[in-house]
């Protein structure tokens, strides 16, 4: 499956979208696949799909950010819990899928991604995505007025949408034709799949039926209703 598009969902406020991000050219170069990033919004498909974020649970938050310094110390990659955390990502975002950018978009989204999680940048600040896009080699002043167009928000808003259609539900997610690949740890089966030896037989999964949350939910909490 050499030459593969790898679309890369991702959001500034996901540690794992961070060190997915650091993990995944050298296995997309393995196997000559093309990586297309797309910056969505982690709180709108959080709400599409009725979850939670991490943050919103401490005893998850915690053992997850001990599972990515684990990552990062086996990347040999720093990272660091940025003092601003849950932060509002729509500025760099947005930023980030300016046309404008487009022959500099990997190294601005490398910026702002280190800018968070190594620097610990308050990228809500215009100042800051300013001063990172003029170290890439961009025109910050430019990309800052630009990302706040009402344009540009909603191609920020189509490209969430866009990720929820394609059942999209969580960052980082990847997207190699409809197979999507979800979290950090997804990246072992992503390799299996681009080496054409994804061990899922698609025609196992025709009749599969998911039951509803819901009602799995509800019959769970009468069960532990006391006698």
């Amino acid at each position: 499956m050499e030459g593969r598009n790898v679309r890369f969902f991702f959001d500034y406020i996901s540690s794992n979208a961070y060190l997915a991000w650091l993990a995944l050219p050298p296995l997309l170069a393995k196997y000559d696949a093309k990586l297309e990033p797309v910056p969505v919004l982690f709180a709108g498909l959080l709400e599409s799909s009725g979850q939670m974020g991490p943050a919103e649970s401490p005893v998850k938050a915690f053992w997850m950010w001990k599972n990515n310094l684990r990552k990062a110390a086996l990347l040999g990659q720093p990272l660091e819990l940025p003092p601003h955390h849950p932060f509002n990502p729509l500025l760099a975002l947005r930023a980030s899928s300016l046309s404008d950018v487009e022959h500099r978009r990997i190294e601005l989204i490398d910026g702002l991604f280190r800018a968070v999680w190594t620097r610990r940048l308050h990228v809500s600040d215009p100042e800051v995505v300013r001063r990172v896009a003029d170290e890439v080699g961009l025109d910050g002043k430019h990309v800052v007025a630009h990302a706040q167009a009402p344009s540009v928000k909603n191609q920020l808003r189509t490209q969430t949408d866009g990720a929820i259609a394609a059942n999209v539900f969580g960052v980082p997610s990847m997207l190699v034709g409809d197979e999507v690949f979800w979290g950090y740890d997804d990246l072992p089966h992503l390799e299996l799949h681009l080496a054409g030896k994804d061990p899922l037989d698609p025609d196992a999964l025709r009749d599969v039926q998911v039951p509803e949350p819901s009602a799995a939910r509800n019959r769970s909490s009468t069960e532990r209703e006391p006698k």
